[in-house]
């Protein structure tokens, strides 16, 4: 059976498990989409025993757990597959100020990573106040 249609978890990390897959972090409740990360077997497997959204940092070259520093954890509701099982959609509940880890001008985090718009004249806006 295709992955398409089958009840089994097929999901391809590699033989190491070091190959990443994307995923969409969304809020739960509003449907905002919070972040685009990556996760490896590893941060996908912390992400299901913790219950916090754990990605793979690949800036880092480490495991990222959403919120260990900053305290903004993200509380996964349920996880979703695609259809190829080759990408990710965490539902979560934002569990402090934000999800971003770039600032406003007050000094807390955005909520979303996508914060700006993109103009015609390639600047940029700030759209969430």
């Amino acid at each position: 059976m295709s992955k398409e249609y089958t009840s089994e978890l097929l999901i391809n990390f590699g033989e190491d498990g070091q190959a990443l897959i994307p995923v969409v972090t969304q809020d739960y409740n509003t449907k905002e989409v919070l972040i685009l990360a990556f996760a490896n077997r590893e941060a996908f497997e912390e992400t299901r025993k913790c219950g916090l959204a754990t990605y793979w940092s690949r800036s880092r070259n480490e495991l990222w757990k959403k919120g260990t520093t900053s305290g903004d954890t993200l509380k996964i509701k349920a996880i979703r597959i695609n259809c190829e099982q080759n990408s990710l959609l965490y539902l979560v509940e934002p569990q402090g100020k934000g999800a971003c880890h770039a600032k406003k001008a007050s000094g807390n985090p955005y909520t979303s990573c996508y914060y700006r718009q993109i103009n015609d004249d390639d600047s940029l806006t700030v759209v969430e106040k």
